[in-house]
Parts: C-alpha cells; structure tokens; sequence
C-alpha cells in the first residue's frame, strides 16, 4: 500500500469480512475501534519491550500509579503494559478474545477510555462467536499503521473517510462528523494571518478551541499550520464532541502528538458545557447546519432569561429549528477581553443566519445579529462556492468575529464573494463536487488581507445592514370620508390599512417619508411606540451584476434559425 488512499480502501474491505453476520450500518463498530486500536499499536512499537521491562521492574513496588513512569518510557502520553500486540495476538488463534481483551486492558487510563467509547466488547463477543475475530484481527495486523509511514494528518483523512463511508451506507449524515481540510485551511489562514508576527516569536504559545471538534480535523490543521510558521511555537487545543466514536478518534489522535487529551471533552456543548470558564486565543467550528435544539430548550432558554449577558445567549435566542447561533454566542463567550489581547473566531454557517429572524420585542436573530455588529465584532462574511461540502450542496459562509480589530477595519464589515473561486473534483463525495485549490485559498486570502473595495470585496459600514422597521398608520375614516379621532383629537389608525416600512438606519426617516411613502398616501404616519430596530446581510444584493436582455434582432435571428433547423429534420423524417 503506497498512499493513504490505497490504506483507507484496504481497512474498508476488511468490512467485507463481515457481510452475512453484520448489518452494513453496524460495519463502523467494528472497523473503527480497530483502526484506532491498531494505530496505537504501530505508534507504540518500537518501545514496548522497555516498558514492559520497566513494568516488571515496577510491579513489586508500592508506587498506586504507574501510568506516568510508563508513558514516559513509551515516550508518549499514554502506553500500553500486555503481553500481547497484535504480532502476539495472531500467534494465538485459539485464544483470540481473552487475548485482545488481555491487550486492550492493558492500555493506560486515557488509552481505554478511547476504546470504551466504541463499546468494542460487544463486537469481541459477536465476532468471536460467528468465529470472525481472529480473520478481522489478522487483516488489521497486516496494515501498517505507524506515524513515520502516516502522519497524523493523513490518518485524519483515513478516518473521515471511513466515516463517511459507513455513514452513506447506513443513511446517516457524514458532513457532521468533518469538514472538507481545504475549507479549514482556508478559516486557519484568515484567523492567523493578522497575527504571523506575534505567531513567530520563539516559544509563543496559544490556545484554540473547537466546540463541535469531530474528529479533530480543525484543531489538526491549527496546529499544522502554526508549526509551519514557527517550529518552537505551540497551540494548545481544546475541544468538545458529541459523537462518542468520533471523540474517541479525536482524542486519540492528540495522544499521539503529545497533546494534553483531557483538553478534549464529551457531551454536547450547548446544554453540557465542559469548559465554562475557559478562554481561548483563536475559536475555530462547523456547526451542524440547522440543527433542532427544543431537546435542551429549557438549560438554553433559563440561561437566557436568568443570566442575560452575564451568560452566553444575553444577545436573544433563534428559532427552536435552527441553533446556528447558539454555537456562534456559545464561542463568543470564549473570547478572550481585548484589555487581555482579545480573540478571533472562524465558524461555517449556511445562509440561514444572515437574514433570519424579523426585528420585534422579543431577541431572536435579528437582535443576535444586531448586537454582533453594533458592537464591533464582525470583521467578515466569506462566501463560499456551492457544492463544497460532504453533506449538502446549498451555499455556505465563513463569519469572521474578533474583539480586537486593526485600526483600518473598525466599524466596518468586509464582505468577500468566494463563489466562483473553485475547481471540479474528478470525482464526487457525497454531495461534494468542488473542491478550493491551493491558489484559491491563497488569493481569497489575499483579499481578505488587503482589505480593499473590488470585484470580490465591499467594504461597509456597520450601520450599512441596519434597519428601522416602522410601522406606517393611515386614519379610520367613516362613512362621509371623514377621519375619525379620539378624545385628544388625535385620528384612530385603521388597522385594516396598517404597513410597515424597512428604512436604513443610514437613512433619515423623514426624508424617506417624504420620498416613498407620503407621495402615495398623504394622511399616513409612523407610529414610533412600534418601532424595531434590526439587521440582516442581505450577501446576493451587494455582489448582484445586472445583465441586460437580449435585443430583439437577437432573438428573432434565433427563432428563425431553430425554424431552419426544424424544417430540415421534418424534410429528412418525409423524405
């Protein structure tokens, strides 16, 4: 096996072992926890003999925990004290079961935390009773696995293609698990760009946070890019995941590097937040798109309406169908203050956030939206091309938050049309067709960067996409024409003749009055009590290019020819 690929299709036909005993949506609890497991096992290889005579060495002490001296000696931050490899493990079919579970037992405290995750002993069991184990066990034992033939990067594409692999095949929704890496270097590009001179300074160390971690996808290329930039610098990552294999996965790939794995937390980050008093330097995510979250309605909602901003969600609360930005709040609660060097934040949305919710009393989107641009923190708004992503074709953006701009971009907002900046995949992945070269992700990039007006860049100013929505009263009038008044000899509105009006906040409204509304019907007024301030991205309407029709000399010379062409194939249908 020369490359990743070729390993990646190797793993998934030893599923193929299995057909007849296992559903195909089961496939992924076997194949799975034994990819890890056999990763482990390579990347502990050349020092298993020391520690298993360290552990010798140590057993008739009075030491309780071992664990450090023996992941020291692995040279990892975990180890493994069996007997038993998966070498030893085919050595001995007959005891194949009691002789795995020998070996998984033996990992250290992390390491088995990893691997129960899978709850891989039910497949111990189902497998060896329909006498399977031992032929997936030796299938296993013959890939190599180990980090001097596979990165930890490449093994990340192993294991999200394996992913979605089963997730197709059991009609799951693989683009929740991961995101396409040419999209997370582009989001790693843009968080770090402004800060390559504080990211080269010897021995700088920063955090970055992931709170719907996957896989460990994001945190991966954080870390890869900044080691590209500055050899002696650290990231220290920190995460949160609710998919339990895919925490295990994620967890296991930073024992392997050396990473603190207990930075990664399980549960779902919204109603079980793991890190509560954390705050991170740079916030990195891909929140499932339109997910429901009436399930946890209650923590959110109470954390609403008792802490306000002392909590996350102080800014409103979206529609019960769509929890995009509780996520978005939910990081933004992670930030950094400025006084402290302050944060920034990179998440993929779908178009949904940039214009749902309607300005009203009660905080919803539009307030939530609101309140993130009349306070600064949203520096930009990249748009993506169609057809990125695993698990949906529809269009998606990259928000872009920090609360410590430059100078040249306060209260501003900077809108990037990524759309056409693509190329087609030779072969599609779900729902993915397009893919981001290199040179696309360099020179959106460099857009963002230079931070000028162009083809693919408007700049506005904050206000730019506020909006007063009045409400526009005409008078009852009775039958004689006549308008109807109260007590005060005010005129009663008519509530049949009611309207509202959504006038820029760079506007004047009474200039807007006089210009669209009066015009039209001069009795009407704007009752103020109702007035609701909102804000919304309206991305199509700033990038819209006019394209003139065709003339008419056009369109006849085509009719006519389509004329020609229609009655030379009805000559040679007769003859």
């Amino acid at each position: 096996m020369k490359n990743v690929k070729e390993s990646a299709n190797f793993i998934w036909s030893i599923a193929d072992l299995l057909r007849g005993d296992y559903k195909q949506s089961d496939y992924g609890k076997v194949i799975l926890p034994l990819t890890v497991l056999r990763r482990l096992d390579c990347v502990l290889e050349n020092t298993k003999a020391e520690v298993l005579k360290k552990y010798d060495q140590m057993k008739s002490t009075n030491i309780q925990n071992l664990d450090p001296i023996l992941n020291k000696v692995a040279g990892y931050n975990f180890h493994n004290r069996s007997p038993f490899d998966f070498n030893k493990l085919i050595a001995d079919p007959n005891n194949i079961a009691s002789n795995l579970r020998n070996y998984i037992n033996g990992f250290s405290e992390d390491a088995r935390e990893v691997i129960e995750q899978f709850e891989f002993e039910n497949q111990i069991n189902k497998m060896d009773d329909a006498n399977l184990l031992f032929m997936v066990v030796k299938r296993f034992q013959e890939i190599d696995l180990h980090p001097d033939r596979i990165s930890s990067m490449e093994m990340g594409y192993m294991f999200e293609e394996l992913i979605r692999k089963f997730a197709e095949i059991s009609n799951e929704t693989a683009g929740e698990h991961f995101t396409p890496r040419e999209v997370i270097k582009l989001m790693v590009n843009i968080l770090f760009l402004n800060d390559r001179e504080i990211l080269t300074k010897k021995g700088i160390t920063k955090t970055i946070f992931d709170c719907c971690a996957g896989t460990g996808g994001m945190l991966s290329v954080a870390e890869e890019y900044l080691h590209e930039l500055n050899s002696d610098a650290r990231l220290e990552v920190f995460g949160q995941e609710l998919n339990p294999e895919s925490y295990a996965i994620c967890k296991s790939d930073l024992m392997i590097k050396g990473q603190n794995a207990s930075n990664i937390k399980k549960g779902n980050s919204i109603s079980e937040d793991q890190l509560s008093n954390e705050k991170f330097d740079y916030l990195i995510t891909n929140p499932p798109f339109g997910v429901k979250w009436e399930k946890f309605a209650k923590k959110v909602k109470e954390e609403h309406e008792q802490l306000g901003h002392g909590g996350r969600f102080g800014a409103g609360l979206p529609s019960v169908s769509d929890g995009s930005f509780l996520f978005l709040m939910h990081l933004m609660s992670k930030m950094k203050p400025a006084d402290q060097g302050g944060s920034r934040l990179a998440i993929v949305f779908n178009g949904s956030p940039l214009f749902s919710g309607s300005p009203s009393k009660t905080k919803n989107e539009s307030s939530i939206r609101q309140w993130i641009i009349e306070n600064d923190f949203l520096e930009a708004v990249i748009a993506l091309p169609n057809q990125l992503f695993y698990n949906t074709g529809i269009s998606t953006y990259i928000w872009v938050i920090s609360n410590h701009k430059p100078a040249n971009r306060r209260d501003k907002v900077q809108l990037i049309n990524g759309v056409d900046f693509f190329k087609k995949m030779s072969k599609s992945l779900g729902d993915k067709r397009n893919e981001l070269s290199d040179d696309h992700i360099a020179e959106i990039t460099k857009i963002y960067g230079e931070f000028k007006e162009g083809a693919y860049s408007k700049i506005f100013e904050n206000k730019a996409f506020g909006y007063a929505k009045v409400t526009v009263e005409r008078p009852e009038r009775n039958a004689k024409g006549q308008v109807v008044t109260d007590k005060k000899g005010n005129p009663k509105p008519d509530s049949s003749l009611r309207d509202t009006e959504n006038i820029p906040l760079l506007m004047d409204v009474k200039e807007y009055m006089e210009k669209e509304v009066l015009p039209h019907v001069p009795d009407a007024w704007i009752d103020h009590t109702k007035t609701n301030v909102g804000y919304e991205i309206n991305f199509t309407k700033y990038f819209y290019q006019f394209k003139p029709l065709r003339s008419l000399e056009d369109i006849r010379k085509d009719i006519m020819t389509l004329e020609q062409e229609t009655d030379g194939l009805l000559k040679n249908v007769i003859g």
